[in-house]
């Protein structure tokens, strides 16, 4: 079970945006990877097409999961997530510093 989902709300621990906060677009299990949001942007040279005119556009690229840690909802600072089973058998997120349920 992958520990980050779309929606997330992340804080960058190394790297250039280190510090940085942000929600996560998109993650990408195959390679443990995710988007975040205004952090890792690059400068991509287009070129013109019949639907756009090209130029230099801003994008996200992916950042490595043990990069980044969530933020825990009811402290506000960056903890770590486990997966916990309930009673009726599902499995729930959990955020290990304040043993709160995240889903």
């Amino acid at each position: 079970m992958f520990k980050l989902k779309k929606g997330d709300q992340v804080i960058i621990l190394s790297g250039r945006d280190k510090g940085k906060q942000g929600e996560v677009i998109k993650s990408i299990p195959k390679s443990d990877r995710i988007i975040v949001q205004g952090v890792n942007l690059v400068q991509k040279h287009t070129g013109p097409t019949q639907t756009s005119a090209g130029g230099i556009i801003k994008k996200e690229l992916s950042i490595h999961i043990s990069n980044v840690a969530m933020i825990d909802p009811k402290e506000k600072v960056a903890s770590r997530v486990g997966i916990r089973n309930l009673e009726d058998g599902t499995k729930v997120r959990y955020s290990k510093l304040s043993g709160e349920v995240i889903d």
